[in-house]
């Protein structure tokens, strides 16, 4: 490996030896930093599915149950259209530059939430904008990842990837229960406590990137990357699934409190007490998705994974239609693990799909070195769009909970319309990945070949 003060000249973590010798001790530094950077961001990005609890008549707000899940809805949505510059930036900046920069405008939003969200009088608007701008914590996912793929070689992604984005969706489960820790020791009535928090960390993780991470040219900077990716069938399918993985993760995690408190009239305390244990969960669960489908191939792993997360949704729809508070929190939890199992495993075929074809292109003759080049371009592209994607089902999983509470009062309606989605990526799976046998690389039954390859 050489560097210079630019960063790292050289990179091939497809040779063994270089990876043995050096090359993963590096690539563990810098994801534990991405790690690091990903878990603020996500943090932040999250950080008004809890501030949104503390505003109660109580201590002077009149947000109605619409607007409180609107305040919701806007940092998700920013975030996810956030993604595809961010998985870009890492390209265009390198991967330390970019983490630096993302980590560090975090303090902007979570400054001005401290400010502002003590003063019950300030109008919406200014809510919206803060929260709009906490939706920049959502982008950091993207660019983490695209910079992670290039570290490790394709082999160790699923374990590597399900790491780094575990640990980041950890986030949203320790801003939680952050909530939880300040409602039950200072009140209801101090969430500028839970934004303040993170001032502090958010400048310690950026130093720690900027002294400790590196850049790696040898990521690929050709323009047009991700109108190439958005041009492969693939791209389109993976991110359908990832809808319903990533979406109900960050969907169910930003409005679960919300939920709770429309569907079952559960105090700041109470739902407070519940929210953190899904998220958590399920970020813990993301990094045995990537190593299952490391072992078993994540086209079948996220087949079993959509099953599952259907039964999970029909026994929610069940709590909800009973009213019984045990069985719905329950259910939701389990919806949470499985959508992080599901975000590993779907995750884990980006790679995967994009390393299969550098092998039929070599076989055809192509260049090895162009070929995978080729395919970690891809990768990365592909990373940054079904991110996106798959974060805007976030937005769809809040506007929908958003529509039901606000007309019936209940979010029957909306959970009936994730039963029947989960049943489309059921399909949808079966369909493109795992029917068509003549394709060892969408079945995850392959043919003898280099250690290189992976399993979709």
């Amino acid at each position: 490996m050489i560097r210079n003060k630019q960063g790292i000249t050289h990179w091939d973590p497809e040779d063994e030896v270089f990876w043995q010798r050096e090359g993963r001790f590096t690539a563990r530094r810098n994801l534990v930093l991405s790690v690091l950077s990903e878990h603020v961001g996500f943090s932040v990005w999250s950080l008004w599915s809890v501030l949104v609890l503390f505003m109660s008549p109580d201590i002077g707000f009149t947000f109605t149950a619409s607007e409180k899940f609107l305040l919701v809805v806007v940092p998700t949505l920013v975030g996810a259209l956030l993604r595809l510059p961010y998985s870009a930036a890492v390209a265009r900046f390198g991967g330390r530059n970019w983490t630096v920069f993302a980590s560090a405008v975090l303090l902007v939003p979570a400054g001005l939430a401290t400010y502002f969200v003590q003063r019950p009088q300030t109008p919406l608007w200014v809510f919206l904008l803060i929260g709009a701008l906490g939706g920049v914590g959502g982008g950091n996912f993207a660019s983490s990842m695209t910079n992670i793929t290039a570290f490790y070689p394709q082999r160790h992604q699923g374990w590597a990837l399900g790491l780094n984005a575990g640990g980041g969706n950890l986030g949203v489960a320790v801003v939680q229960l952050l909530g939880l820790l300040v409602i039950a020791t200072a009140g209801d009535a101090h969430p500028s406590y839970v934004a303040a928090v993170y001032l502090p960390l958010i400048v310690l993780v950026s130093l720690g990137a900027a002294l400790r991470m590196d850049n790696l040219p040898a990521l690929p900077r050709e323009p047009g990357a991700l109108r190439e990716a958005a041009r492969h069938r693939h791209t389109w399918w993976i991110s359908l699934l990832y809808i319903g993985t990533f979406g109900s993760f960050i969907g169910y995690g930003f409005a679960f409190g919300l939920v709770l408190q429309s569907e079952f009239g559960a105090s700041a305390l109470q739902a407070a007490s519940y929210t953190f244990l899904g998220p958590l969960l399920g970020s813990l669960s993301r990094p045995v998705g990537g190593k299952l489908a490391d072992r078993w191939g994540g086209a079948r792993v996220t087949f079993v994974n959509f099953a599952a997360m259907a039964a999970g949704t029909a026994g929610l729809l069940a709590a909800s239609v009973t009213g019984s508070f045990p069985w719905f929190v329950a259910a939701f939890t389990v919806l949470f693990v499985l959508g992080g199992i599901g975000n590993g495993s779907t995750y884990k075929m980006i790679p995967a799909v994009h390393t299969r074809e550098a092998e039929r292109a070599i076989s055809s003759g192509e260049d090895a070195a162009a070929a995978f080049a080729r395919s970690r371009r891809l990768s990365g592209a592909l990373i940054g769009i079904a991110g996106a994607v798959g974060a805007l089902g976030g937005v769809a999983i809040n506007l929908a909970f958003r529509t039901a509470y606000g007309s019936s009062g209940s979010g029957s309606v909306a959970f009936a319309v994730f039963l029947g989605y989960y049943a489309v990526c059921l399909a949808v799976t079966w369909a493109v990945y795992l029917r068509r046998r003549e394709e060892p690389a969408v079945t995850g039954v392959e043919p003898v070949r280099p250690k290189t390859a992976g399993r979709v």
